[in-house]
């Protein structure tokens, strides 16, 4: 079912792009809200290591794109089988966090 704003949006002659990109917005940003990044890292990440991997000076990561394939290869060689929201918003988390690259 669509959220309240969008069902009005549907009803109007928006472009079906349009509509779907704000669908789509609206509904990563609900999926992100699901996920607990924070209790993520504190379980499967700093239970390993501290958080200073992410504020040593000679940190490996040097950019969004980078730090979202770095969560990647640590949720697989872990084998946590996340699913892709979580890989998503614990990505979020470590940038608004740590690294502060821009989107």
């Amino acid at each position: 079912m669509l959220p309240g704003s969008m069902l009005s949006l549907a009803s109007t002659s928006l472009p079906a792009t349009l509509l779907a990109s704000l669908l789509a917005a609206s509904l990563g940003a609900q999926a992100d809200e699901r996920v607990d990044a924070q209790a993520l890292v504190e379980k499967n990440c700093t239970s390993c290591h501290g958080s200073e991997v992410y504020t040593r000076d000679d940190r490996r990561i040097d950019s969004l794109d980078g730090l979202h394939a770095q969560v990647q290869r640590c949720e697989q060689n872990l084998e946590l089988t996340w699913f892709d929201d979580q890989v998503d918003a614990v990505t979020s988390l470590l940038n608004r966090k740590y690294y502060n690259f821009e989107r």
